[in-house]
């Protein structure tokens, strides 16, 4: 009844092959499941990491020889979850009071019968478990001094809350973000810019510390300017850049300002985190037009989860969830119900490999498609969101009867070239919701091509939503810059 990913992917799609790893396992069932299940992304790495092209219309023809081996199977998962759950039962506090009825139903039989009889988390229970026992509340399954790394939300939805780590948790994360780096065709000939403050935010440091155990060459952008940033990367010749999706496309606005062109840098792949924006075209589409050598490679992660997916190396815009950490399932936003393939849902969460700090069946409020069974043509059998993360359940405004996303407005604001920032203002007049839009024109737009641009934008709104949005005009230069995540929309 419930829609489980780990499920839908797990060995119908493939016949053991003679000679594969499933056929290889000295225990005579189907071997290390860790080793089985990054097969692929080690070929990944292997040809997509050389060098002979570069460019990125020819990642697609380096995958075509994949040779998939194995995947996990639907009784390895149910074996991971009701391991996960027998070990936070029994010393996990925040769990044990969650699933004190679980107990005797273990150890479940089906993953149906774990998505029917475990409950959802939600944010709105670790938000409160933590400030009603702080510092960090009582997710916690081992005794304290088995914790050696903290860090901390970024605080877009509310304030900051913080997440504990093991080595072991810490590890796993780290292998997590290099199915990333694979998939890009990362390699220790590689050089990584990471265009971040880092501070305690999780992403920086384990795309960062991924990095270095791929054997790639490592500079850290942390207390630097944008320009600094800029010549940094093109001193160092750096072939991959880690940002946002706003301050990539920040850092292109004034590399074009400061005269640069996209060959000046050496840049073959940008990945991208923390927005909406690296799985929409428009965005990628504003960032290739300044570096048309380099591929836009999204991935999604969060601080209580960890890295979650990788781009599709066949499919752009697309999302494979790392199923060797994660089980997954796509449901109903407002109810525990099932969504159908291919329909929107909200991404539902359970951490495989994060057992220290666990969440279990973790309402993430991301919108995604909830994936088709069956193998990728990429060769991963890992689920695929097809349009990568759609936007957020919480971000949602209703406008006059119509369901506005801040991706939707991303989208439009972005297939214009001359605007260099954004704002959006919701507020309520006579009762109603209603939302403008201020745009901030590029500096070398003419002061005669401004009225016509906020009048084709307006336009552009009514066309694609049904609705009339007025959009209003700010002098170049006064909208806010933004480091990480970008925080355009203002409610008053």
């Amino acid at each position: 009844d419930h829609f489980g990913c780990s499920g839908w992917y797990a060995g119908d799609s493939l016949q053991a092959q003679p000679g594969s790893a499933r056929q290889k396992s000295s225990s005579g069932a189907f071997g290390s499941k860790r080793a089985r299940q990054f097969t692929w992304r080690r070929a990944i790495g292997r040809r997509v990491g050389m060098r002979e092209d570069q460019g990125p219309a020819s990642v697609s023809s380096r995958l075509k020889h994949f040779e998939v081996t194995s995947t996990e199977t639907m009784s390895d998962v149910l074996e991971k979850l009701n391991r996960l759950l027998d070990q936070t039962l029994a010393s996990n506090a925040f769990y044990r009071s969650k699933l004190s009825g679980l107990k005797e139903s273990l150890p479940l039989a089906s993953l149906d019968a774990f998505g029917q009889e475990v409950p959802c988390t939600t944010k709105v229970e670790w938000i409160a478990d933590q400030q009603a026992h702080p510092p960090y509340g009582t997710n916690l399954t081992f005794p304290m001094a088995s914790y050696v790394r903290c860090h901390q939300t970024s605080g877009t939805t509310g304030a900051p809350m913080r997440w504990l780590d093991t080595a072991e948790s810490w590890h796993a994360m780290l292998e997590a973000w290099d199915c990333v780096y694979a998939a890009a065709g990362a390699s220790s000939e590689d050089r990584a810019f990471f265009a971040f403050s880092f501070g305690p935010f999780l992403g920086f440091w384990t795309a960062f510390e991924s990095a270095q155990k791929r054997g790639m060459f490592c500079l850290s952008g942390g207390g630097m300017t944008t320009e600094t940033r800029i010549k940094a990367l093109v001193d160092h010749q750096c072939s991959i850049l880690c940002c946002t999706p706003t301050y990539a496309l920040r850092l292109a606005q004034v590399a074009a300002e400061q005269g640069l062109h996209g060959k000046d840098f050496a840049l073959r792949a940008i990945i991208v985190a923390g927005e909406p924006g690296g799985s929409l075209p428009a965005v990628r589409s504003r960032l290739q037009e300044f570096w048309p050598q380099a591929r836009i490679w999204d991935h999604h992660g969060m601080t209580e989860v960890g890295p979650v997916s990788y781009e599709c190396p066949e499919h752009p815009c697309s999302l494979h969830v790392i199923q060797d950490a994660f089980h997954c399932e796509v449901l109903e936003p407002a109810s525990d119900d099932a969504v159908a393939p291919g329909q929107q849902g909200e991404l539902i969460l359970t951490t495989l490999s994060r057992i220290g700090s666990p969440l279990i069946r973790y309402r993430t409020g991301d919108l995604v498609r909830a994936p088709e069974p069956g193998l990728c043509r990429c060769g991963s059998e890992d689920p695929r969101l097809e349009g990568g993360i759609l936007g957020r359940c919480d971000d949602m405004v209703v406008v006059r009867g119509v369901n506005i996303y801040p991706s939707a407005i991303d989208q439009i604001v972005r297939s214009q070239a001359t605007i260099a920032e954004y704002q959006v203002e919701v507020f309520t007049k006579d009762h109603l919701t209603e939302l403008k839009v201020i745009i901030e024109p590029i500096a070398s737009l003419q002061p005669d091509d401004v009225p016509h641009l906020a009048s084709e934008l307006a336009r552009d709104f009514q066309v694609s939503l049904a609705l009339r949005v007025p959009v209003e005009v700010a002098q170049p230069g006064t909208l806010p810059r933004f480091e990480m995540k970008a925080k355009r929309w203002n409610r008053r």
